[in-house]
């Protein structure tokens, strides 16, 4: 049997349909979708895994004895650890936490357990146990083994941690590397065709990014986290890419206030030729002064008639046309990509989420990719010829197509590893969501401009006196669209000005003028931040959206275009005060320098690594004795964080506090312990509203949860805008089994927001269900065969009616009818997710004992 490991399940599922003889079948290895088929005689199983399959950790404890430190990890493992030999050693002169008996807990976040952190192993243990089961067990049977994982860093190191996985059942059978840059038939053939092997290499450069990333973030992060003012706020984290992307947005927060804008004023002429009216503007761009600006306009306006034709005479005093041409557009990269995406309304994480779907629906090629250049394999004609069949590119495809010879554009930066993002297949527009179009057009589209002739523009320049005053018209004419007639992104309106001469006289209806001011630097916008970032070296093509996200979850900056916090900007004085090294992209950039290096095969990730230890264990030998100094620069931007209003009780502020034993969140008063007001907060992120409750007068936040809409709730659990609408949903099947009179009320749970059922005996009957949290509810009077009442749930999409238990066998049966409907065409079983609720929201009703109703 040959087994094919694939980066994700929808991938595992696509190369299966290709390379399957007839239709592949979809089966189970536990809990793990496979899919089997037979090619060229032979069994064959194709599984998906769920991106990295093994996570990173650090040890639970270190111990030291006569022959040195060793790392325990809390499920037994242990391992030598190699500290420096300037660390202190037990006994200890004193012994409270993190210190032992015979070494120090890891577990417990304590500045004194910070250097020794910086050197601890770093373990790895199955993040996803039940595909790591499912390897071993599927290895057991395996001949020959592929790894089909993505061609790249990650992908690489993700296929090697399968491979160790499986060595571990079968040590024999030999594994293979399928390498390929888009889910295709001609694609994916070729690449099963000219297997090669697991790059080490490729995955060690992997594995030292995923270890730096772990000992810069766990160290920096327990330090800003025990620093902060005690007990307010969040965790305060910092990481080798996250700081000196993080000191970019507040240098322009800087910049932008120390800008001092200077006044002008511009003065604006409206003439009329022809019939059409031209706008012009004066000679001078800037006057420095109203009374200047106001003169220039009074002279022009001097030529004005009155009475009915207000309109005076303007002379045409010069007319000068020059030709320009216009570039088409480079292939896209990742950043590229993003930036282009970002300004036709969609955010570069979100863009890469959908580039994504559509490279494993084989629309589009690999889409994290540096590479700008097309390499000369990839095959422009059959593309063009692909996109022909689209009937919004035919007949543009084709008149590329009619060309002898076709001359793609060329970017900066050559790789071999993948090609420039293009497109691969030709989808039903119909067939894809609206963004997916949308990104698949503006990637079509942009490919072929790739290949098509420079624009000719024609720019004209009217020079036009009236007054003594010299105004300026311009206007372009397009005398070759070229790739533009393609690609219309990020074009210019062009001005059309009517035909005018030398010495002609045209009318003049008058001129103002209007005061400016210089404007500061502009606020980074998500894509160009990440251009930035790319430009200086900082993060890489496939992490640089998420370090924006983590700076944005952490409290760090806020909106786009990007704004820095007053936590995030006192984080940045801070570590520039006592770290500077770490703020700057200098260090990132060197390590990313290095880690390419591991990739190339001239230096070892051994060596890297440790590199990077002895850079933070500088940084953390100036950072440790400035803990106090650190904490006091972050405590007023931590409370002014935290703050949500005023206490009703004592006027001191009402702050936003973690639980040291839960670490969940509440808000408690700053006037603490002789003030003991708290509110419970649901999970979830949490702003700022700056009016108080209506009713009650108490302070309301927005709570934004995944996957729900922002909604604004008072702080008070008791005060009745807290409260449901109610809606009596109808009877209890538990109680009516009884014999009792029991009532299921719509409610929501004042400290986690979740709407639910429970009944009005709940004093005795503990039956409750979980409801759908949008939508209003409406009573239909009518129960589910299960004996669970029937609800209308309305939102924006329209009506639904459903049982409100979770459990109900109706759904059951309806998910396994899905399920089996989906496996007989051959793919994933999309119904299965939806086959668990029970597991995640258990209802606490009795089965009924009542005769079954009239079904749904």
């Amino acid at each position: 049997m040959r087994l094919v490991v694939s980066e994700k399940n929808i991938a595992a599922r696509r190369i299966a349909e290709i390379l399957a003889v007839g239709k592949p079948k979809t089966d189970k290895v536990y809990s793990t979708p496979v899919y089997t088929f037979r090619r060229d005689g032979e069994d064959w199983v194709s599984i998906g895994l769920k991106g990295h399959i093994l996570g990173v950790d650090f040890p639970e404890a270190l111990s030291h004895t006569d022959t040195g430190w060793q790392a325990t990890w809390e499920d037994g493992r242990t391992a030598t650890a190699l500290l420096p030999s300037s660390l202190p050693v037990p006994p200890w002169e004193k012994r409270s936490k993190p210190f032992t008996a015979d070494g120090l807990d890891l577990k417990t976040w304590k500045l004194q357990s910070l250097p020794f952190l910086v050197w601890a192993p770093v373990g790895k243990s199955p993040a996803e146990k039940e595909i790591v089961r499912a390897l071993k067990n599927l290895a057991k049977k395996a001949d020959e083994i592929i790894i089909a994982t993505d061609f790249d860093r990650e992908g690489e190191l993700i296929g090697a941690d399968a491979r160790g996985v499986m060595r571990e059942s079968n040590k024999t059978a030999p594994v293979h590397r399928a390498r390929f840059s888009a889910i295709t038939k001609d694609e994916i053939e070729r690449a099963f065709a000219e297997l090669g092997t697991v790059s080490d290499e490729l995955a060690a450069a992997g594995e030292a990014r995923q270890d730096i990333d772990l000992v810069w973030g766990a160290v920096l992060t327990r330090y800003l986290t025990k620093v902060r003012f005690a007990g307010v706020g969040r965790p305060r984290s910092a990481g080798r890419v996250q700081t000196p992307t993080l000191k970019l947005i507040v240098d322009r927060e800087l910049e932008r206030e120390a800008f001092v804008p200077e006044t002008y004023w511009s003065v604006d002429g409206k003439f009329s030729v022809a019939g059409t009216e031209v706008p012009a503007g004066h000679e001078t761009e800037r006057f420095t002064s109203a009374e200047a600006a106001d003169a220039a306009v009074a002279a022009a306006n001097s030529v004005l008639g009155g009475g009915d034709t207000p309109e005076g005479p303007a002379t045409v005093a010069d007319v000068t046309t020059t030709r320009r041409t216009v570039k088409p557009p480079t292939p896209f990269n990742t950043t590229a990509l993003q930036a282009a995406a970002s300004a036709e309304g969609i955010g570069p994480k979100r863009a890469m989420n959908i580039a994504e779907s559509l490279y494993m629906n084989g629309w589009i090629s690999y889409p994290r990719v540096d590479n700008s250049v097309y390499p000369k394999s990839l095959d422009i004609r059959g593309l063009l010829k692909t996109l022909s069949g689209v009937p919004a590119y035919h007949q543009y495809a084709e008149s590329l197509l009619k060309q002898e010879k076709l001359t793609a554009t060329r970017g900066a930066k050559e790789t071999t590893d993948h090609p420039p993002i293009h497109p691969t297949g030709a989808p039903d527009p119909d067939k894809l969501k609206p963004e997916e179009w949308k990104l698949y057009n503006l990637v079509a589209r942009r490919f072929m401009a790739t290949l098509s002739a420079p624009a000719v523009l024609e720019a004209t320049k009217v020079g036009l006196v009236v007054g003594g005053e010299r105004f300026i018209a311009r206007g372009d004419v397009v005398i070759d669209a070229g790739f533009r007639a393609i690609y219309h992104y990020g074009l210019k309106k062009e001005e059309h000005l009517p035909k005018m001469t030398e010495g002609e006289t045209v009318g003049f209806l008058g001129a103002t003028s209007e005061e400016k001011q210089t404007q500061p630097p502009k606020r980074y916008k998500a894509a160009g931040l990440i251009q930035e970032m790319e430009k200086r070296g900082l993060g890489t093509k496939a992490t640089r959206h998420d370090i924006i996200e983590t700076l944005e979850s952490r409290s760090y900056i806020v909106n786009d275009p990007i704004e820095p916090t007053k936590l995030g900007r006192a984080v940045i004085e801070a570590l520039s005060t006592f770290a500077e090294r770490i703020t700057t992209p200098g260090m990132t950039a060197e390590l990313e320098s290095e880690m390419d290096e591991i990739a190339n095969g001239r230096t070892l990730r051994e060596t890297v690594v440790g590199h990077s230890r002895e850079l933070l264990a500088e940084v953390m030998a100036v950072l440790l004795p400035k803990a106090e100094e650190v904490g006091e620069l972050l405590k007023d931007a931590a409370v002014e964080d935290a703050k949500v209003g005023i206490c009703p009780k004592s006027g001191h502020d009402l702050l936003v506090k973690s639980s040291p034993k839960t670490k969940g969140q509440f808000v408690g008063c700053a006037g603490w312990p002789e003030c003991d007001v708290t509110f419970p907060l649901p999970q979830g992120k949490i702003e700022t509203v700056p009016e108080a409750c209506p009713t009650c007068g108490t302070p309301q936040v927005k709570i934004i949860q995944f996957r729900q809409r922002p909604r604004v709730r008072c702080l008070d659990p008791a005060c009745p805008t807290n409260f449901e609408a109610t809606v009596d949903i109808g009877a209890c099947p538990t109680c009516a089994a009884d014999g009792k009179d029991g009532r299921l009320i719509a409610q929501r749970s004042a400290r986690t927001l979740k709407r639910f059922a429970r009944c009005t005996n709940y004093e005795t009957c503990n039956t409750s269900y979980p409801l759908p949290q949008n939508g209003e509810l409406e009573a239909t009077g009518e129960s589910c065969s299960c004996g669970a009442p029937m609800v209308v749930v309305h939102t924006g999409k329209g009506p639904w009616r459903i049982c409100i238990d979770p459990a109900c066998p109706l759904k059951a049966e309806k998910a396994a009818a899905a399920e089996k409907a989906a496996a007989a065409k051959g793919s994933a079983p999309k119904a299965k997710a939806k086959t668990k609720p029970a597991a995640r929201k258990k209802s606490t009703a009795a089965k009924p004992r009542k005769p079954k109703s009239a079904g749904a």
